[in-house]
């Protein structure tokens, strides 16, 4: 039995057994034999409880042995210290699956994750989803295999949207609310402490599943990262977005011992970086779990940032309007075509027609100037969008008004969403299920255009094609590394570095200053100081005359402020007229990320970066790396901002390509590696690294 096959009969098994079935539907072990038949299941159900002949007409079996067949699923609701057996003997009987629901696992201690191991141990290659686990619930085919209380409800929206949560409770919530809300979800699972099967299992599944075109993920960590990418790669290449609300935002990332990029990278920005990468839209809020997935699983593309807002009641046009705008959308006004052929559907002079929001303060009584007007700006080359808000004189007959909408989707592929004015949600309700998302809220009109806009942008990462494995690693050092150490590394692998010359005496220091010619920055050289700046270590602005008296001042400062007086210093080349950037590396349980952002000083006050994950193999590509530049809000500055000559951005891109082939080339021997400042001078004359961190395993 392969492994898809064994996801695929526990989502749709034949026949049920529920161990611990309680005869009593009130309680939580009464729930899944009475949700099974409540909802519709058709297949065999096995209730076992040695204390109870039948169960609501059921036959009732003493002991898994007793069953008839093997059940494809075995639902066990024992608890945490019986639940190892049930498992073992759903195993021998051949059954695909187990759902564990107890808890007292890995999330209470040690003693917990010994009766983890357990059940692993007992489960044999039987799949397991949980422990602590509420279940799932297949909609597309009426199987109910939980306890969630949300399925009291007696009817559900059935349609695109699979949900994939690592918490229990949650699954009740998405469940209830987009009951609510007239939204349709296909199939929910809760993988909980996913002893066994996982997040990326199911989204490998839903990538295949003919009824589910986005999945919602509910994430509390990604514990098999490779797996994941893998999963999410597979969904965005069958063309279903995949949209994750990641829980524990506000943890402070491990603080890296050496350099700045721990502490600018952090574990949170980590998942921005992988959810980026393999095309996951992430959720900035819980309300976005709903609202995005609902816009994406109408298949419409959002081309553009241009909105047209249809409005029959004014201020709410302007909150949508108003968010809009400061999420980078524009609402521009009707081009005169369209505008000519709104003016001639309604004489008279109420409505404002040139302007957008377009204001027509009939529309919400006659449906047959909201159809000719959905048409025309459908139709207008001035709009990639329509969001139409419904007022209160839509109240009195919400179906006209839906109905006049829905007739006007076939006839344009741009998206288009309904805000909601009044408290209405059956309105919304209404509107949702006949195939326009509604909402109650302005800002989730934005989060779903925005969502619908970036899911037709992500393009699939190519990995850097540059040969690496030329370049020599035998003969490095272990530990960190002094500055012209690191500098060294970097230049072999074809970063460039300013010039520089290491020296002892302030006899040497001058002669070092004349050979560079021009102004020159002094600094200690130790592998133990690595902010130098913070303990005197760094002058700037020196001549060969001034050098080494300041070399000598230099040398008792930093004895007095570290306590250690510095032997060795360095004198390098002044680079001026460029600007300043930081360009690291950060390794965590997700994977290695590079790390660019605006350098010197300030970067971590600033903190204006950006992050890319390593792919499997090899550095980043030169497309990466050059939206890496275009990402920061000070690239205006690389690019001729008031007049600045253009900086060298090929040259820079050429830096991150070579930095990222070197930390893929180090693999686990590079603990941290770091340039701050890179110099990016302007075009045509490259980029210099003028200070440098490297720690080797």
């Amino acid at each position: 039995m392969t492994e898809m096959n064994a996801i695929a009969r526990l989502l749709k098994p034949r026949s049920v057994a529920v161990i611990g079935a309680s005869a009593d539907a009130a309680k939580t072990a009464g729930r899944p034999v009475a949700y099974l038949r409540k909802h519709g299941f058709t297949g065999e159900i096995y209730p076992v409880n040695p204390r109870v002949d039948a169960i609501g007409g059921l036959a009732c079996y003493p002991d898994i042995a007793s069953i008839p067949g093997t059940p494809d699923v075995g639902i066990v609701l024992l608890g945490a210290e019986r639940a190892h057996q049930a498992v073992r003997e759903l195993a021998a009987k051949g059954t695909a699956a187990a759902i564990v629901l107890a808890s007292g696992y890995t999330e209470t201690g040690e003693e917990g994750a010994r009766r983890q191991q357990q059940l692993v141990e007992a489960a044999g290659r039987m799949r397991i989803l949980g422990p602590n686990t509420i279940g799932l619930v297949n909609l597309s085919d009426n199987i109910v295999l939980s306890a969630s209380g949300a399925l009291e409800m007696e009817h559900f929206p059935v349609g695109g949207i699979g949900v994939v949560s690592q918490s229990g409770g949650i699954l009740g919530a998405l469940l209830s609310r987009a009951a609510a809300r007239g939204i349709g979800l296909s199939k929910l699972i809760s993988t909980s402490n996913e002893v066994d099967l996982d997040l990326a299992d199911f989204v490998d599944h839903l990538a295949d599943d003919a009824d589910t075109k986005v999945i919602a993920l509910y994430v509390e960590s990604v514990r098999n990262p490779g797996k994941f990418r893998a999963a999410a790669l597979k969904a965005a290449r069958a063309g279903k977005p995949v949209v994750a609300f990641k829980i524990g935002r506000s943890e402070a990332g491990a603080k890296a011992a050496v350099s700045h990029t721990g502490a600018l990278a952090g574990a949170d920005r980590m998942y921005d970086a992988l959810f980026r990468q393999v095309g996951v839209i992430r959720a900035q809020t819980f309300g976005d779990l709903l609202d995005i997935p609902v816009a994406l699983a109408t298949g419409r593309r959002l081309r553009g940032k241009r909105v047209a807002i249809l409005t029959s009641t004014g201020g709410a046009g302007t909150l949508v309007s108003d968010d809009l705008g400061m999420q980078g959308f524009e609402t521009p006004a009707p081009d005169a075509a369209t505008a000519e052929a709104l003016r001639a559907l309604q004489t008279g002079d109420h409505a404002v027609l040139d302007r957008n929001p377009i204001d027509v303060t009939l529309a919400g009584l006659q449906p047959d100037l909201l159809r000719g007007a959905i048409d025309i700006l459908l139709g207008s080359p001035s709009y990639d969008a329509l969001a139409i808000i419904v007022g209160s004189s839509s109240l009195a007959m919400p179906e006209l008004m839906a109905g006049a909408i829905q007739d006007c989707l076939p006839r344009s592929d741009k998206p288009v969403i309904a805000y909601v004015s009044p408290h209405a949600p059956e309105v919304a309700a209404l509107l949702t299920q006949r195939g326009v998302p509604a909402f109650a809220a302005a800002e989730s009109c934005t989060s779903a255009l925005g969502a619908m806009l970036n899911a037709g942008r992500w393009q699939e990462p190519r990995p850097s094609s540059a040969p690496v494995a030329a370049v020599p690693i035998d003969d490095l050092p272990t530990g960190s590394l002094d500055e012209a150490q690191a500098k060294q590394l970097f230049t072999r692998f074809g970063v460039p570095c300013a010039r520089e010359v290491v020296v002892a005496t302030p006899a040497q220091a001058e002669a070092a200053a004349r050979e560079l010619g021009g102004r020159v920055v002094l600094k200690i050289l130790s592998a133990e100081i690595t902010h130098k700046s913070d303990v005197g270590g760094v002058a700037v602005n020196l001549t060969a005359e001034t050098v080494g008296a300041r070399l000598q001042a230099m040398a008792s400062e930093v004895e007095s402020k570290a306590g250690m007086r510095p032997r060795r210093f360095l004198v390098q080349e002044m680079v001026g007229g460029g600007t300043e950037l930081i360009l690291g590396m950060h390794r965590d349980p997700l994977g290695t990320a590079i790390l660019l952002g605006m350098g010197g000083i300030t970067a971590e006050l600033l903190k204006d970066t950006t992050m890319r994950l390593l792919p499997l193999q090899g550095g980043l590509g030169r497309e990466d790396a050059l939206s890496m530049a275009r990402e920061l809000k000070t690239w205006p500055l690389l690019d001729g901002f008031r007049g600045r000559p253009k900086a060298d951005v090929e040259a820079l891109v050429d830096a991150i390509v070579a930095f990222s082939d070197m930390v893929a080339r180090l693999g686990e021997r590079l603990l941290e590696a770091e340039i701050n400042p890179v110099f990016v001078l302007p075009k045509g004359q490259g980029v210099r690294a003028a200070d440098g961190v490297v720690v080797l395993a």
